[in-house]
């Protein structure tokens, strides 16, 4: 949206300009940003392999963070809706996607390597297409109708639909956990410099991650249907004037959205145990992740994404000046209010004439 450009104030008589100090805000924003530097340089200089080892965790959880972020990305930078189902259907794509492991493949851990490839690439693919089929009918069922309604009317479908498919995981899957079989993706590290090691399951979310996202920026900037997108996302009605299928497009997007949920319930059920409920928690932090970096910015959740998933790591990794693991939730959310109240638009977003 193009902004009128003000005239510039004339200078005070004699020349000299008014020099803009920074607000009381900006000034604490950046007491709190020296104290977090503070800690991360004391931790560093204690133990420099325990600090790298540690980001290394905090760097493949991010991650994880960051696929289901840019989730959230996509679909509110087209409707400006937080879909809030979303951290459900990545959930419930997990635990369909240990179905698919043990019971359908077949697969226990004991298989050579390339059949444990092919079955994690099958597996990504079959999950893929379920989870996106699934975003894709909660669009048209729950929010379709209602784009020309007040948004909060379609925040308040998205709230029900996360209750709906949260009951639904719960339906087919109880209230146990699940994760993939034991073995299926070797736990000792792949590579070792000194004392600084990476494990085989944080290598495979890495390669599964760096493609992902190079795939994903490629299809949004450079294909016919990504460009639909960031039309559609700008003006719907100049779209549609212009031939573009506006619900085919929305409905694409959430397509992709669903598929890259699919994909981070995949990788997160090769490192953790998720159940029904994961999706919730799990889901907030994306959220929050894709706030940080710039909601409506794919650069930006994944890079809030990795931000969120280091800074996890680091309090409840480090020894020095953390508050440990029973603080992480109340750091992340007040990761959330910080931006929201120092920088609304996040790191990498485009403050805008509305505030946003």
């Amino acid at each position: 949206m193009a902004v009128e450009a003000k005239p510039e104030s004339p200078a005070p008589i004699g020349g000299a300009r008014r020099v803009n100090r920074p607000s009381v805000l900006s000034i604490i924003g950046l007491v709190f940003a020296g104290l977090f530097v503070l800690v991360l340089l004391r931790n560093f200089i204690s133990d420099p392999q325990e600090f790298i080892n540690v980001t290394l965790i905090g760097f493949t959880t991010g991650c994880v963070f960051a696929i289901v972020a840019l989730g959230y990305t996509l679909v509110y930078g087209i409707l400006q809706l937080i879909n809030f189902a979303h951290g459900d259907v990545f959930a419930l794509s997990g635990l369909f996607a240990s179905t698919i492991m043990i019971s359908v493949l077949n697969l226990s851990g004991d298989e050579a390597v390339v059949v444990v490839i092919i079955g994690i690439g099958a597996t990504l693919l079959i999950t893929a297409a379920f989870s996106s089929s699934l975003n894709a009918s909660i669009e048209f069922l729950a929010y379709r109708r209602l784009r020309r309604q007040p948004r909060l009317t379609m925040l308040i479908s998205a709230v029900g639909m996360s209750f709906i498919v949260q009951n639904i995981s719960l339906y087919f899957y109880g209230v146990g956990f699940y994760r993939a079989p034991d073995g299926l993706v070797p736990t000792g590290a792949a590579f070792t410099i000194g004392e600084v090691s990476l494990g085989w399951d944080k290598v495979v979310v890495i390669l599964i991650t760096v493609p992902l996202l190079l795939v994903l920026t490629w299809l949004v900037r450079s294909t016919k249907q990504g460009k639909g997108m960031r039309a559609v996302a700008q003006d719907q009605d100049a779209a549609a004037m212009m031939g573009i299928n506006v619900n085919r497009t929305i409905s694409f997007t959430f397509l992709l959205a669903g598929g890259l949920a699919g994909f981070a319930g995949v990788m997160f059920l090769l490192q953790f145990q998720m159940r029904y409920d994961t999706g919730f928690e799990l889901g907030l932090i994306a959220f929050t992740a894709a706030v940080l970096g710039g909601i409506g910015n794919l650069a930006g959740a994944a890079l809030g994404g990795i931000l969120i998933g280091c800074i996890q790591a680091w309090n409840e990794g480090l020894e020095h000046w953390t508050l440990g693991g029973d603080w992480t939730r109340s750091m992340v959310f007040g990761i959330l209010i910080a931006i929201l109240v120092f920088r609304p638009e996040g790191l990498l977003g485009e403050r805008t004439p509305e505030g946003a």
